[in-house]
């Protein structure tokens, strides 16, 4: 305790005052989401350490004393991060929102979510949209641990949120395991290999304007360098006539040849799933239109769940 007390007593004031501008940045931040009627959030802290022990203990007495509500993490950061895994072991209701690149898969996700239903975005929780593109213009990804650690706290929030509900679906959307950096867990990904995929089949044209509308706009730079990341399975003269063509700023020529590249190979990995098509659902659809979309699977999938009931 008193090589404790040494290591502690020059540094208390210092972790008060960090602990109020650590309160401050996320007041601020709350503030600039919530509405003038929202009450702003008090001074509550969670401190924790590695097992949950004295170190902890010292640093919340502390705090308490100068007037922040404190709670201390039960077992410390291990304990946390065993619940975590744990967390990937579990049985969920998952449904795919499946589609060939510039389907707006995520866009009809975000629809789904409007309408009432369970959502988790697993590109805004890497922060990557998923191809060779998919960090240009997005924040720094998080590490893989972090990652695991809010793809974690949103299946709980997701699992226990309206437990009375008659559905306890929640709709993802179709991935790689892998978003830029970060890995799904391997028992999560499992699970959505084994889910149902309704797959949102949208003409190639109607695609391909969306993508030049969603990326002609990127950094030419970043988005030549990307194209150069993937030139051993693109093939050296679809390769070079990509970046001609961006070069020449007829992005959308460009894009034509990346479509048909992401189209191939994401048709291969749906075809590798266990039951392969039978667990896939195709809805066809002429345009991209996120609410009318998202209806048509929301019925697609009621009308399977009836047929289900009726046998």
């Amino acid at each position: 305790m008193k090589i404790g007390l040494d290591f502690f007593g020059p540094k208390m004031r210092g972790m008060v005052e960090q602990v109020e501008s650590l309160i401050d940045c996320r007041r601020q931040m709350l503030d600039k989401k919530s509405t003038a009627t929202e009450q702003r959030p008090s001074a509550i802290v969670l401190v924790h350490c590695w097992r949950g022990g004295m170190r902890s203990a010292a640093v919340a007495w502390l705090l308490d004393l100068y007037g922040f509500k404190v709670f201390t993490l039960t077992g410390g950061y291990k304990s946390y991060r065993n619940h975590v895994l744990k967390t990937f072991d579990s049985s969920y209701d998952i449904k795919i929102i499946g589609g060939y690149t510039g389907s707006g898969k995520t866009i009809i996700l975000k629809e789904l979510e409007k309408k009432g239903e369970k959502v988790i975005d697993l590109e805004g929780i890497a922060c990557h949209k998923g191809s060779a593109f998919g960090a240009i213009g997005q924040p720094a990804q998080p590490s893989q641990e972090m990652f695991e650690n809010i793809l974690a706290h949103e299946l709980a929030t997701q699992s226990t949120i309206d437990e009375d509900a008659a559905s306890h679906v929640i709709w993802l959307e179709d991935e790689s395991q892998r978003i830029g950096l970060i890995n799904i867990p391997q028992p999560f990904w499992e699970k959505m290999r084994l889910s149902p995929v309704y797959f949102v089949d949208i003409p190639f044209e109607q695609r391909l304007d969306y993508v030049v509308e969603c990326y002609g706009k990127l950094d030419k730079e970043k988005m030549v360098n990307s194209i150069i990341r993937i030139r051993k399975r693109l093939g050296g003269l679809e390769t070079k006539s990509a970046i001609n063509y961006l070069l020449e700023d007829d992005s959308k020529e460009s894009f034509r040849i990346l479509l048909k590249y992401y189209d191939k190979y994401y048709l291969k990995g749906l075809n590798n799933r266990i039951n392969g098509r039978e667990l896939i659902k195709t809805i066809t659809s002429e345009k991209i239109d996120a609410s009318g979309n998202a209806e048509k699977v929301l019925k697609h999938s009621a009308s399977i769940m009836v047929a289900k009931f009726s046998l």
